[in-house]
């Protein structure tokens, strides 16, 4: 499963706990401590960082501090600093902080639409065609985040007919370099998650896709499994498993990424991120946010990290082979 056309498959992880978690947060993060955090993710060997969010500090006042935040960041020559924005003026204030990217949100639901961002999706269209128009002016990618692909909490399951005319429009009539497929309330399985991506991939070769998956249902893992037998190289993930979706009640958040490379090392994927580099700083968030993370690699370890044996393991060893003795004098 790990080996592609004879070589080892090469599989690009892009960190978005830094918004997608953070924004999800009641405790705000200090700027220093969010810019010491990505500088250490930088290092980590992730391919891409959504470092925050240009949207009003009174909606997320988690990310007030995203200019500061994207402009003070050490920026490593390998990793894309992606913002979210939602209008123009988002995109203004993120190519004067020097983004390397702008992701842009829309739902492939109405009624999803409506309820997250209060605009009708052909609203939202017309607003983020604008802001793609100003980001190929300052000569900036534009990824589009589409949510809820894979299902709505209001609506249930979302046609692909759906998913693929909004893919076309935004790819066709606004540019859009890249586009994320977005699980925004886990509620995606390996099946319909298969079929979704092959049917993008077929139409889309050129196009950069990224699966973005949320474990609510305990599927995340398997999800990225299934897209990445699908053809699929690039996912979404949030450290330590920070995150959630409102309209999702009770619900994890993203898939966690150090599980998932965690898993993907494991079986012998090249995912280039220096996995002890990233749990150390997952290790980091309880301290920051003030509460433990879904996160199982911070609190089991990973499969190879060893435990010494009990105290008394020696006397419980020599009282083992005492009692073959007997048997070894009758031999």
């Amino acid at each position: 499963m790990s080996v592609w056309n004879g070589e080892t498959r090469r599989i690009y992880m892009q960190e978005v706990g830094m918004r997608d978690g953070f924004q999800a947060e009641r405790s705000f993060v200090a700027t220093h401590e969010k810019i010491a955090l990505i500088d250490a993710l930088s290092k980590t060997g992730v391919a891409k960082i959504e470092v925050t969010a240009f949207v009003s500090p009174q909606a997320i006042p988690a990310l007030r501090d995203a200019e500061i935040v994207l402009r003070e960041i050490e920026r490593a020559p390998n990793v894309v600093y992606s913002a979210l924005v939602p209008n123009v003026r988002g995109a203004e204030r993120a190519i004067d902080a020097c983004a390397d990217e702008l992701n842009l949100v829309i739902s492939a639901s109405e009624s999803h639409n409506l309820s997250n961002l209060r605009m009708t999706r052909a609203q939202s269209f017309n607003g983020l065609r604008q802001v793609a128009s100003i980001a190929h002016g300052a000569c900036l990618p534009v990824n589009i985040s589409l949510s809820c692909a894979f299902g709505c909490p209001i609506e249930g399951d979302v046609p692909e007919s759906c998913v693929m005319s909004w893919c076309q429009r935004f790819i066709d009539e606004a540019g859009a370099a890249g586009v994320t497929l977005c699980d925004t309330t886990g509620m995606a399985h390996p099946g319909q998650v298969v079929r979704l991506t092959e049917a993008f991939i077929a139409r889309w070769p050129d196009v950069e896709l990224s699966l973005h998956f949320h474990n609510t249902r305990g599927m995340g893992l398997a999800n990225v499994l299934a897209a990445i037998d699908a053809g699929a190289v690039r996912f979404d993930a949030s450290l330590g498993g920070m995150g959630g979706c409102p309209y999702a009640p009770g619900a994890s958040g993203n898939v966690c990424s150090e599980e998932i490379v965690h898993a993907l090392d494991a079986m012998g994927y090249d995912t280039h991120v220096d996995l002890a580099a990233l749990i150390d700083a997952a290790r980091r968030l309880p301290a920051l946010i003030g509460h433990d993370t879904p996160s199982q690699i911070v609190k089991a370890g990973r499969r190879l990290d060893l435990h010494p044996p009990p105290a008394d393991f020696t006397a419980i060893r020599e009282r083992a082979l005492q009692r073959d003795m007997p048997h070894l004098h009758k031999n």
